[in-house]
């Protein structure tokens, strides 16, 4: 059954890819049952994980990336090997329709407005752009990374490119709700940290747990799109309304409304008594 899913435009596996996942989870599952243990059955486990990816030509992960290797065009080098890594996965429902949120993501020199991780993002070319996050204990990690699947006003995925600090790659999905007024945002993220998975508890030990973060950042992106009546021209105002405080945001409003050289309509010209 899951063969004749999978044969029904489903298959985002290579060919070559699914011989060495038979070949390679049969090995693995053999050697687990023999162990007699339980680790023993988790490796027989995943070894039959392995095998099944490989007969149905299906992987769940390339899936929630929006990313296929069965393709022709596809290049076989990957950020995160499969079964290495670790997945995030996070959404938030935003009251703003999918067109708007897609344009605004697009801009990736838009992120570091509300993720407040990331230092900054150069626009590279059309899909290849350098991005720059502060780690913990005030070290820096880079990358390049490229989009490999660009859906207009549904889909953004990326992935880094060779020599990244962390390879990592992800998507963003953009689903309409309330008859296209609202949005489910969809953020999967995979990553190896540099120390596997030493490296992510070293991580939590600084409040850099991946999996907080974008709750965090989902939690400031929907703030920062609600708060604003136009995503276009960001840059006329430098702070940020989703960390400025309550009084901060009715002046920058007032300000946004009444430039400085325009006094309000209500301030006298009267000189004072």
């Amino acid at each position: 059954m899951a063969a004749a899913r999978a044969s029904q435009g489903e298959i985002n596996v290579g060919e070559l890819e699914r011989k060495a996942s038979v070949v390679g989870g049969g090995a693995l599952a053999l050697y687990g049952l023999t162990r007699r243990s339980l680790p023993g059955v988790l490796l027989a486990l995943a070894g039959g994980s392995l095998v099944y990816r490989g007969v149905t030509g299906h992987c769940s992960t390339y899936a929630a990336l929006g990313v296929s290797t069965a393709g022709d065009d596809y290049r076989p080098a990957v950020s995160v090997p499969h079964g290495q890594g670790t997945k995030v996965e996070k959404s938030v429902t935003v009251n703003r329709p999918p067109r708007d949120l897609y344009g605004f993501w697009r801009d990736f020199e838009n992120l570091p407005h509300f993720m407040e991780h990331l230092e900054s993002v150069t626009t590279l070319d059309g899909t290849r752009s350098h991005w720059k996050v502060k780690g913990p204990a005030g070290s820096a990690v880079e990358w390049d990374a490229e989009i490999i699947n660009d859906q207009e006003g549904r889909l953004i995925a990326w992935r880094s490119l060779d020599a990244a600090d962390v390879g990592n790659a992800g998507s963003v999905r953009f689903e309409p709700i309330d008859g296209g007024r609202a949005t489910e945002v969809k953020v999967t993220l995979e990553y190896d940290p540099p120390a596997g998975a030493l490296g992510v508890a070293f991580a939590r030990l600084f409040g850099e747990e991946p999996a907080q973060q974008v709750a965090d950042d989902l939690r400031r992106f929907k703030e920062f799109v609600e708060s604003r009546e136009s995503l276009t021209n960001l840059n006329v105002v430098q702070a940020s309304a989703v960390t400025a405080g309550p009084l901060d945001i009715v002046q920058q409003a007032s300000e946004e409304s009444f430039p400085a050289s325009d006094p309000p309509s209500y301030t006298s010209d009267a000189p004072p008594r």
